[in-house]
């Protein structure tokens, strides 16, 4: 398990970065690009490290590149990531709030996924607000967008953990006293019957919507997002991706928490 302290910053996946990542590459259109590349490129908030054999598996924080994935598939291209803001991207994903509104020389396309920062903690915590965790230890994982929030907004303690699954194994064995995560992933997390003892929670923060930048001369790339988009809206693909990840992490805790809850 990696865990490290982290010092105070906030990772927001912010409209500016996205749209500096999304007019640097507006030279030409994307989905030529890549094509001629062979390779899609996309500008994304944390690149998942590569996995390498033997080590433990772990489900990423985020449905971001597995929705990336799906695009590139239907382009029949390979994906590469790349942290966003990057001049090397076709295009980029990104988390923006809702007062956040596109400048003239992009677009957004929003993907039909949007989430907010939620905390959960023991049922028995003296917790009830934001500002109680102060002070406070607070789980997240590398790849959250919400590393740095708890510690710069309300002074809480700041573990970062590699991924989910460790951050709330940190959780129930007593090591922080919050995990702060998307309000979807959380939410769908302690409908399960083993996190009833874990179900505490704090309000949801600001939701963001997570949605394709691109820039606004992109035509034929902002054509093509826009009903890759609209696809899994109907068919409900990132609330499906989100659940299966969901069902993924609580398995992952299962199997690697060699220490009882804290009581």
């Amino acid at each position: 398990m990696t865990m490290h302290v982290r010092p105070s910053f906030v990772l927001h996946a912010l409209l500016a970065a996205a749209l500096a990542g999304a007019c640097a590459s507006s030279a030409a259109d994307g989905i030529e690009r890549a094509r001629q590349r062979g390779k899609l490129v996309a500008g994304i908030h944390y690149v998942v490290p590569e996995y390498k054999a033997g080590a433990k598996f772990r489900t990423p924080e985020a449905i971001d590149t597995a929705l990336l994935e799906d695009a590139a598939k239907r382009l029949q291209l390979p994906l590469a990531t790349v942290r966003a803001p990057s001049a090397k991207a076709d295009f980029t994903l990104a988390a923006l709030a809702d007062n956040a509104a596109p400048r003239g020389d992009t677009v957004a396309i929003p993907t039909g996924y949007a989430a907010g920062p939620m905390a959960i903690m023991r049922t028995d915590t003296s917790i009830k607000a934001w500002e109680q965790l102060k002070g406070r230890k607070v789980c997240v994982s590398a790849g959250g967008r919400y590393v740095g929030m708890t510690e710069a907004k309300y002074g809480a303690i700041e573990l970062v953990y590699q991924a989910p699954a460790d951050a709330l194994i940190a959780l129930r064995t007593g090591l922080c006293d919050a995990a702060v995560h998307d309000n979807t992933m959380l939410e769908e997390l302690i409908k399960l019957p083993e996190w009833k003892k874990f179900s505490a929670r704090l309000p949801t923060g600001p939701r963001a919507m997570l949605a394709f930048v691109v820039p606004a001369a992109d035509k034929k790339t902002s054509a093509f997002l826009t009903q890759v988009a609209n696809e899994w809206k109907t068919g409900g693909y990132p609330d499906q991706l989100m659940k299966k990840a969901v069902r993924n992490i609580a398995f992952e805790v299962y199997l690697d928490q060699d220490v009882p809850d804290c009581h």
